[in-house]
Formats: C-alpha cells, structure tokens, sequence
C-alpha cells in the first residue's frame, strides 16, 4: 500500500486538501494526515468543514465522508512528535502539503522543523524522498521566490494551485480537480479526474 504524508496547513485552498485525500483513500493510499490548527480554522471557513480537535474524533469525521473507500487514514496533531513521520526512520513514500502557506513553505525551505508538518517535510528532504508544496498565495514578493528555488534546488516539487482552463470547466469542482490531478500525477497515483491534452483519459 502506498504511504502518503498530507499536511494541511493555514493557506486558503482547503478544497484542494480536502478533495486530494478523498482521491489518495479512494486510490487505496495510506494517509498520514497533519493538521495544523490554522487549517481547522480555514476548514471551517471556506467549507463550512468543523475539524474535531482531537485526532480520533478527525479521522471519525473524515473517514465517514467516504465510507466506501479502499485506503487507511490517520490523523496527527502538529506536535505529535511520535508520528512515524517525524523520523527517518520511518518515512513515507511522498509527502505533499496542500495547501501550503508561505510561512510553511518558509520554515520549510529553511529547516526549522518547529512542528511535525515541518519536521516531516525536513525529513523527506534528508531522506531524498518526493516532498510536494501546494502553495496558494499570489503575488509572490521576491522573498517567497528565493524560498521556493531553495526549495527546488534541495528536491522538492514546487506545484502552485494555478489552475489551467483549457478543459473548460463548468464548475469549482472542475478548476479543484485540476490541480488535485497534477498532484496526483506527481506522486505516481492514477486518477480519471479530468481528460489528458490530446484526447486520452
């Protein structure tokens, strides 16, 4: 079974979190989702989505929103240090942080590693693994540049959710969609979420 780290930070974009864990379960992944208390807030917020508080109570919720789904879901605090992805010994096969703000993408690109979201990322860094940001923000002042080309050169996948129009979508789901399949892509999962450029699905 494929692993996955998901971090879901504070950044708007909830959609694209929320909509890539349903097609990471539904494609038979083990999620470890990372929640930070800034992404409960704008959960609420954007999705009218009320994240329990305690990690139990989350993964309740969030399984019951898929029942039929064939993947393995678990739920971490920001600063539950005993989460297997806060160690090298024990890392997964991807991580992605989507959305990811710019104060992630920042402690990221520069290692602080203050919270378990960082310190996972720290740790698919070191151990070379495929590390994917889902900045949403706009503009990028030249100080979010230089974080994400450190980020870049050091390995990891720079993905804004800049969606494309050229499928000509009808709906919000449609524009969430398309950036959930270019991450899709990235971590190797097939998807049927949108027709391919040139006509193949």
């Amino acid at each position: 079974m494929t692993r996955i780290t998901l971090a879901w930070t504070g950044a708007s974009g909830m959609a694209y979190g929320l909509r890539l864990l349903e097609c990471l379960l539904q494609a038979g992944c083990r999620v470890d989702l990372l929640v930070s208390q800034a992404a409960r807030i704008v959960a609420r917020q954007e999705l009218d989505l009320t994240l329990p508080s305690g990690t139990g109570e989350m993964r309740a919720a969030l399984d019951a929103l898929w029942p039929d789904h064939d993947g393995d879901l678990n739920v971490y605090g920001e600063k539950e240090w005993f989460a297997p992805a806060a160690s090298g010994s024990n890392p997964a096969d991807a991580m992605v942080v989507c959305p990811c703000t710019m104060g992630s993408l920042a402690a990221i690109a520069h290692g602080l590693a203050d919270n378990l979201i960082e310190r996972a990322a720290d740790v698919m860094l070191k151990e070379r693994r495929s590390l994917i940001l889902v900045p949403r923000e706009t503009p990028f002042s030249l100080i979010h540049l230089r974080n994400m080309t450190q980020l870049a050169e050091a390995g990891a996948v720079i993905l804004p959710a800049n969606p494309g129009f050229y499928h000509r979508p009808e709906s919000v789901d449609q524009v969430v969609d398309f950036i959930v399949a270019r991450v899709l892509d990235q971590l190797g999962v097939p998807h049927s979420l949108m027709p391919r450029w040139g006509g193949d699905v």
